[in-house]
This record gives structure tokens, sequence and C-alpha cells, in this order.
């Protein structure tokens, strides 16, 4: 009898590798950094081999507590538009992986605008650098062996979930599922397939594409090799709608929001596809069974990395967990606007750049920590606001559920609380990516026989209730939304 789902979680600046027990119970959690490289401002990477020496070493650990045999099955969830391409004969990539937060095809897009329509007709999703479609196909252009392995069928592209698949079972399988797919331009999520025309006005052959399976369902089996047995794989989802599915919001109009190096809300908008009017991207989601219905999203480039960038670039803390401490109780006028790479949205504007504004004699390093922080709910009070808006008065938000590494910070989330004037619901296991990655491929094996006994096993920890006066709330985002309008590209100030 199998005890555990192993759940892979991939994310944009480390791997994290788990064992949940069939009360979804993480009995066995590590986590590993990779580094992160920036060849040109704007321009970040990743080498796609060291993601995989990093999973394979943190499996390896993990395993060490349980035999492999052991293991019902594994659940791969990832950053999501992050782009690899590789040759199938030598499995080896091409190139560094060209990384979400990459401006480099910025020019790329510009050029396309005059499509743009058709892309988010098909899509769901704006003509941004953000999206893979353009880096796959700067990749094919700019580096000569991956444009002669195109040539040659050999180049195969995938995000990280693909990658990994590819690794665990020998190169054995080429698959994605349908939420990864959804985020390339490259794919109709009406029709549910890669599209022929998008992959022409991108120069990407279709010959390089995975093919795209359901996301509880069966990916591959593991090389007995690479893995210890051979367990199948039968979770993926991209992160933020592992995220969605690991919080529980498998029903129309049920909402979370991840605090990871960026912040994404989601919310469920079931199975008939909904326009957005406010800057948020229709993309594909999961129901109670793993079956594709659409999301609205909202995407915030900078969120925790804002607190990275304190740490590492300012010295002003020495480590994540002291923002809370250092944080002054105000922000004595002061806004950061972390538009390190632009800004998602609603605004989508590539060329933003990142301000700090009202700073004083008096302002101090507190004082930025704070700001820092609220800019992490500043922006996410933008993605619930253009939520709210396509919701309409019909169909209010009652409650955020959120998640993601920051959540366990108390003084931000009751910021949260306050800015949005809703409640905000952290659950007990803030690792909803990776649990939700579990709960798909728990219920592709068959681990968990229905979303029923899933949710059994789902609790909360703590309710944050708003506390903050209206009139305080709004002056607050009032200056919050100046600041933003001193960063954008064609600011007059």
């Amino acid at each position: 009898m199998s005890d555990y789902v192993l759940a892979i979680d991939a994310g944009t600046t480390g791997v994290t590798v788990l064992l949940f027990d069939k009360q979804a119970k993480v009995v066995k959690k590590l986590n590993r950094e990779f580094e992160q490289h920036y060849p040109q401002p704007g321009w970040v990477e990743h080498d796609a081999d060291e993601i995989w020496q990093v999973t394979r070493s943190l499996i390896q650990d993990v395993l060490d507590y349980t035999d492999p045999s052991k293991v019902a099955a594994i659940g791969i969830t990832n950053q999501r538009e992050t782009t690899v391409v590789w040759d199938a004969e030598t499995r080896k990539p091409y190139h560094h992986a060209i990384v979400w937060q990459c401006r480099r095809t910025a020019p790329r897009c510009q050029e396309l605008k005059g499509h743009a329509d058709l892309f988010r007709a098909k899509t769901g999703l704006v003509m941004d650098a953000y999206f893979s479609g353009t880096k796959v196909a700067w990749i094919l252009e700019n580096v000569p062996a991956a444009k002669e392995g195109a040539a040659a069928g050999r180049a195969r592209f995938g995000t990280i979930d693909t990658w990994l698949v590819d690794r665990l079972t020998g190169g054995a399988a080429h698959v994605t599922d349908p939420t990864n797919a959804s985020r390339t331009l490259l794919y109709d999520i009406h029709a549910k397939a890669w599209d022929p025309e998008l992959c022409g006005l991108l120069n990407v052959p279709m010959s390089v594409l995975p093919e795209v399976k359901p996301s509880a369902g069966q990916f591959g089996v593991t090389d007995k090799a690479v893995f210890g047995a051979e367990v199948p794989i039968t979770g993926i989802a991209g992160d933020q709608q592992a995220a969605l599915f690991g919080q529980g919001c498998v029903n129309p109009g049920q909402a979370k929001n991840t605090y990871g190096t960026g912040c994404f809300a989601l919310l469920n908008a079931g199975s008939e596809k909904v326009e957005s009017n406010n800057g948020l991207l229709t993309t594909i989601g999961c129901d109670a069974k793993g079956e594709p219905v659409y999301c609205l999203e909202g995407s915030v480039f900078v969120g925790g990395a804002v607190i990275q960038w304190l740490r590492d670039e300012l010295k002003l803390i020495p480590d994540a967990a002291a923002s809370e401490r250092i944080a002054a109780d105000d922000n004595n006028g002061v806004y950061l606007v972390p538009a390190f790479v632009g800004l998602g949205t609603p605004y989508w504007d590539q060329d933003a750049r990142g301000v700090i504004t009202g700073l004083t004699r008096g302002a101090n390093a507190g004082h930025i920590v704070r700001a820092a922080l609220e800019s992490i709910a500043y922006q996410s009070r933008d993605l619930i606001d253009a939520l709210q808006a396509d919701l309409g008065d019909a169909a209010k938000l009652k409650e955020l559920r959120v998640d993601g590494g920051a959540v366990v910070n108390d003084k931000l989330m009751q910021f949260q609380s306050d800015i949005l004037g809703l409640p905000v619901v952290r659950p007990t296991n803030i690792e909803t990516t990776a649990q939700g990655a579990a709960f798909l491929a728990g219920l592709g094996a068959g681990f968990w026989k229905d979303f029923a006994e899933v949710e059994s096993v789902l609790s909360i920890d703590k309710t944050y209730e708003p506390a903050m006066e209206e009139a305080e709330r709004e002056r607050l985002y009032a200056g919050w939304k100046d600041a933003v309008a001193r960063s954008r590209s064609d600011a007059t100030v």
C-alpha cells in the first residue's frame, strides 16, 4: 500500500520537494535555492540543468525518509512561463532557460501589437514578454544550435514542468498540461489545442511543442535509474492554478492570492469564458476533477521579490523574516513601487521602472521596509479591484484566500485585509501550490477517490479582519496610485 504523494514545487528562486500523507500533512519537506542569472539589464535566466540537479538531489534526500515504493504518485507544479529549449537526442538545453520575468522580447512584442487582438481572442493573454511564445522564438532565432535542431526536428520546447518530466522519465515523455500550455501565446483556450496560426506568427514550429494532457492524469512513469522505482507522474499544474486547486477553489466565484516572487490572484470563472475589461487575463484552471475551467488572473511581477531586493541589494534586512520586525508601524508618507521589470495587471506597462516617493529628512530604513511590504498589499489590491470590477455587484468577493511564503508575515496580512476591506483567510498549510500538485496527482492516481475526500483535509489557520477606517484606507491607496503614476513609462512628473 502506498503511503505518500510526492510533490515537486519548482519555483522561480528555488525548488521544494514535499511528501504528503493521506491527510495532506507534510511529513517531509526540503528546499534549495538555485542561481539567478542577469546577463543584461532586464534579462533574467536560469540554468535548466542546475534546476534538474537541485530537484534530483532534493528527491534523493526526501526519499531517505521512505522507500520509493511507498510513493503512490508524483505531482509537479512550476514557475509557468519560464522557457527551456533542448535537444531530444543529447537532452541538453541549447541555452539558459529564459525566465518569466525576462523583458528581452519586449521589442518583439511591440512588433506584434498589430496582432494583439487575435492573440487575446485565442489565448486570453495580452501581447507581453511575460509569456513563453516570444521566448521560444528568441532562442530559435538567436541560438544557432537551436535553429538547426528545430530544422532537424530534434528541438523540444517546454516550461519547467515539461523539462522535469523529460528528466524524470529518461526522455520518454514530452508533455505538459492545459494550465501551462495556456500561458504560452501558442495555445487556443477555446479549442484546447496548439494553434498553427499563432505558431506561424511567432515562427515557432509545432514540432517543438509538447503533448497536452489533463492536469490530473497519466503523464509518464519515472525511470527507475533516476527515481529508484517506477512511479507514475499523475498531476501537473502551473504554480498559480495549482495554488487555486490547493486552496479548494474549484467552484465559480472562489478566489485566492499567492504571495511568492510575484503575486497572483486567480478567480475560478467556471466553464464559460469570461472576458476582462480591467486588464486581467483569461486563463485555464482546474475543476474538482482536474478538468479545464476558465479563470481570471491578475499578475504582479515583483511581490515577495521586493523583500529579497531589500536583503540582497540594499542590505536593509539580514533575512526575509526580519522585514516584519524592522518595518515601521506606518510608512511616514513613503511609497515604493517595485516596477523593476515593468508593471503587470492592470497596467501592463513593460517599460515602467521602480520608484521611491515621499522621502523626507525623517524617512528611515524602517519606513522603506514598511513601504516595500505595503507595496505587495497595494499591488494585490490593484488585482482584486480589477477582479471585482469584472465580476460586478452580483458576485462580490466575500473573502480572499491567501498562500505563499509571505503570508506568515502578520503585519503584511493585516495590512492586506485593511487595504482591501475584506477578510483575508490563511490556511494551516501555506504550501498550497505544492498541495495543489499533490491533490491533482493523488486524484490522478486514485490516492484520493474524489475532491470531497480532498476537501475534508483542508483547514484554516487564521482569518484577518479589516480594522482600518474607510477614509484612511482610501487616503493611503490614493498615495499608492500617485506613486504608480510616477513610475509609468509615460509619466509626466
